[in-house]
């Protein structure tokens, strides 16, 4: 397998022979979901039903027109038929048939701009809507599906899939009209003027249809395979710039581009497939489509010759054959668009028909606001597929004003507990209680309001200092954004910067050291109003006289809040009002500092462990400053 993912791909990226239906089936595509899914993308227009109805109205009156046209000149050709040497010339008549011809003319281009435009429009809004409602879902969704599906999927779904269904309502479904109109009132009107010479043009659409259909289910295959490829084209690029200081720290550059030429290569070897079956496609198409051209020419001059018809007659049937030859020929455009509209809108509806695990429960109402105890209550806890429980057992309460703080090794499940607590997670048995209400029957936006979570991985946005201090409450009047970040230690280096609070801190916060974007995570959780406040590992980048101002700052302004500090390091919660140690999902010791010290157990030896390798607390030490 490479890294362009799994799926029969040749060396040069060309896509390995198979038949359809084995891909098909490979593929999991349900044979009978394209009619719904094609029902569901035209539904979309409900909301624009009007302008959707003009363009459609639009294209009708732009297919009548263009009907008029065989009709108008075989009529004229009658006209000068009946023109003989030396007779008297009256204009008049071919003038007035010249004159419906131009009107007919303009109105089809007047009516072809209108429904063009309308369309256009209708496809645009449609696309604005999507991304809103696609978005949206995405902010909805639980931790666990963001666990199992990579960001780069997501990306092309809301990207390229989005266009392929907005792509058909703009432009496949008009040109279906139009070749319906064409074919319905066209062969009608044929078939009045001469029955075999209609049959003979009418005869080759069920074979073109067939072909068409057969050339759909090929592309829509080589659609979601070529979807698939960018999805991952987009994960090794999103990845390649995400890990772009690392690929430089180790010059990985030449692996990187390789990664990116297989995803690139297998990407390619589907567009072409996609290209190839069109091309073939559409050449059987026009072959047929030119064979009953030869026939009619045939046919049609015999009759001619015979007196069944007019000379007009048959120039109608030959302008009709012409007219008829661009819709016919965008059949394959039509099967394009209808192939890439039903792969991209089944990924793209995958997501938006997605229920959160996570969600409001009937009946649910906002936590209580002020200050309120955290109560944890026997919690036990086990990933989906998971073998066995992440947490056991897990019980304590922490009231406002107390610290409680939380140690193990890593994988002991101190990360899982806090996700928990702002139910990122349902626990699988017991209790977590906010106030004395299980957060289950509580409102999400309240938990994730009372919960202020700061993990050691910080996310930053490129924007202002000021701005992500006050992300979680975006109207933090200015001197509680300067209060937030005087606690977290970082009111000295924004005082040296030019622009103070107005710095931008980069792509993820690039322009600040690990330390400095911690200290503002930091700040951005204490200047929200959230009752519970959760520091995991959210120290782990300073150095310890830093870490110990921290602490004591903390200390006097979360007097009112119930605080929870998870750290590798015992010096990070020695001053907690109790220590819980765990192992394995479970609690091992519990107490405070100096009672698990006496204990003598894993607390005691992690102690013992950490002071010799770390310099006192009350060691001095130089952090870095923000870089302007």
């Amino acid at each position: 397998m490479t890294a362009a993912g799994t799926g029969a791909a040749t060396s040069t990226g060309a896509p390995a022979a198979t038949s359809v239906s084995g891909a098909l089936d490979e593929l999991g595509i349900d044979r009978a979901i394209a009619p719904r899914t094609l029902r569901r993308v035209v539904s979309l227009a409900g909301p624009y039903r009007l302008r959707f109805t003009l363009a459609m109205a639009a294209c009708l009156v732009a297919a009548l027109a263009n009907l008029a046209l065989p009709l108008l000149l075989g009529h004229s050709v009658d006209q000068v038929s009946h023109i003989h040497p030396g007779d008297a010339f009256e204009p008049g008549p071919l003038l007035w048939t010249a004159g419906l011809l131009l009107l007919a003319t303009a109105t089809r281009g007047l009516f072809q701009m209108i429904a063009g435009y309308q369309a256009e429009t209708v496809g645009q809004n449609i696309g604005r809507d999507l991304r809103l409602a696609y978005f949206e879902k995405l902010q909805r969704l639980e931790y666990s599906f963001h666990d199992r599906i990579h960001s780069g999927d997501l990306i092309t779904r809301g990207m390229l899939d989005l266009e392929g269904v907005r792509g058909f309502l703009e432009v496949g479904v008009q040109r279906i009209v139009q070749l319906a109109l064409l074919l319905g009132v066209g062969g009608w009107l044929m078939l009045r003027r001469d029955t075999v010479l209609a049959l003979l043009i009418l005869g080759s659409v069920p074979l073109i249809g067939l072909l068409a259909g057969r050339m759909g289910i090929r592309l829509r295959l080589a659609w979601t395979r070529l979807q698939q490829r960018m999805a991952v084209l987009t994960r090794v690029m999103e990845e390649n710039l995400q890990g772009a200081r690392l690929v430089r720290v180790f010059p990985a550059r030449d692996q990187q581009m390789q990664l990116f030429d297989e995803a690139a290569e297998a990407a390619m070897g589907y567009a072409n497939q996609r290209i190839e079956v069109r091309s073939l496609s559409m050449a059987q198409i026009n072959g047929v489509y030119y064979a009953a051209m030869l026939l009619v020419l045939a046919v049609g001059a015999s009759r001619v010759q015979s007196g069944q018809i007019s000379v007009g007659n048959f120039a109608e049937f030959l302008a009709y054959m012409t007219i008829l030859q661009v819709p016919v020929r965008q059949i394959s455009m039509i099967m394009n668009a209808a192939a890439r509209a039903v792969s991209s809108g089944a990924r793209l509806f995958e997501i938006l028909d997605r229920e959160p695990s996570i969600h409001d429960t009937p009946g649910a109402l906002p936590l209580p606001v002020g200050p309120v105890a955290l109560q944890v209550e026997h919690v036990s806890f086990r990933y989906q597929g998971a073998n066995y429980p992440v947490l056991r057992d897990i019980d304590f309460t922490v009231v406002p004003g107390r610290v409680l703080g939380i140690v193990g090794p890593a994988g002991a499940g101190k990360s899982s507990l806090a996700h928990l607590i702002a139910r990122f997670y349902d626990v699988t048995s017991g209790a977590i209680r906010i106030g004395d209400v299980d957060i289950r029957d509580a409102t999400l936006d309240s938990v994730r309001r009372q919960v202020a979570i700061v993990q050691q991985d910080v996310f930053l946005f490129d924007d202002s200092l000021a701005a992500n201090i006050a992300y979680g409450e975006p109207l933090s009047p200015g001197e509680r954004v300067r209060q937030s970040a005087a606690v977290a230690q970082l009111e000295p280096h924004v005082a040296a910067l030019p622009l103070r609070y107005r710095t931008r801190v980069g792509e993820r916060g690039s322009g600040l050291s690990g330390g400095q974007r911690q200290r503002v995570a930091v700040a951005r959780a204490l200047a929200t109003d959230a009752s519970v406040l959760i520091l995991d590992d959210a120290t782990s980048a300073l150095d310890a006289a830093t870490d110990h101002a921290l602490r004591d700052a903390l200390r006097r302004f979360t007097a009112a809040r119930a605080t929870i500090v998870i750290s590798h390091r015992v010096a990070s919660v020695a001053h907690a009002d109790e220590i819980l140690v765990l192992e394995q999902g479970a609690i091992v010791e519990r107490g405070t500092h100096d009672e698990l010290l006496a204990l003598g157990g894993h607390y005691a030896g992690l102690h013992a462990m950490q002071t010799r390798r770390e310099p006192d607390d009350s060691t001095p030490a130089t952090s870095q400053e923000l870089v302007p």
